[in-house]
C-alpha cells in the first residue's frame, strides 16, 4: 500500500483540474500544465479532489501509483505557487548576469558561458553570485538548475564553482609536504 499514493490531492479554489482518461490538465493563476498518467494507474476527479489508484495489484502498477500521484500534485502546486531553485557561485571573478534572453556566466574559463533561458523559466540574478530560477514546471526548473551547475561543479579543495543554495560540499585537505 503506497502511503503517498493513497492521499487525495486537494485542488484549491481558482484552480481547475480536468481528467480525460489518462490525461490530467490543471489550469491556475500562473499557467496551465498537463501530464499523461501511466496506463497501470486510474485517475479520478470528484468533490474538488484528484485521487490516484492502481488498476491492479501488479508490482508495476504499485510502483507507478505513488509516482503518478506526486506528478499530479506537482502540477497543482506549480500552477498555484510555482517552483524555485537558488544557485550560489563561489570563486574569485566568478559571476552571473542576465542579458536579454541569455544568462551570461563568468566561471574562470577563457570565455563567458552563455546559457539561453528556455521558455517558461525566469532567471533573476539579485547579486552577481546568486542565481534564482523560477517556473511552474518542477522538472524543467530542476533541469535548468542542473545544467547551469554542470558548467562548473564545486570542487572539493577550495569549493569554487556553482552549487545549490544550502548544498554541502565535502572538502578535502591539500597534499602535504
Amino acid at each position: 500500500m503506497s502511503r503517498i499514493g493513497k492521499k487525495p490531492i486537494d485542488v484549491p479554489s481558482g484552480v481547475t483540474a480536468a481528467v480525460d482518461g489518462q490525461n490530467v490538465k490543471v489550469k491556475g493563476p500562473k499557467g496551465e500544465l498537463a501530464f499523461t498518467v501511466h496506463d497501470d494507474v486510474v485517475v479520478e476527479f470528484k468533490d474538488g479532489k484528484v485521487s490516484v489508484q492502481p488498476k491492479d495489484e501488479t508490482k508495476r502498477a504499485r510502483s507507478m501509483w505513488g509516482m503518478s500521484r506526486t506528478m499530479v500534485s506537482n502540477l497543482v502546486e506549480g500552477v498555484t505557487k510555482g517552483f524555485e531553485k537558488k544557485l550560489e557561485i563561489t570563486g574569485v571573478g566568478y559571476r552571473a548576469s542576465v542579458q536579454g534572453k541569455n544568462l551570461v556566466l563568468a566561471l574562470g574559463y577563457s570565455h563567458d558561458v552563455i546559457y539561453p533561458i528556455p521558455d517558461g523559466i525566469q532567471i533573476v540574478t539579485g547579486k552577481p553570485t546568486e542565481v534564482t530560477i523560477t517556473g511552474i514546471n518542477r522538472q524543467q526548473v530542476g533541469q535548468v538548475a542542473a545544467e547551469i551547475r554542470d558548467f562548473r561543479r564545486p570542487e572539493p579543495y577550495k569549493g569554487k564553482g556553482v552549487k545549490y543554495a544550502g548544498e554541502f560540499i565535502f572538502r578535502k585537505e591539500g597534499k602535504k609536504k
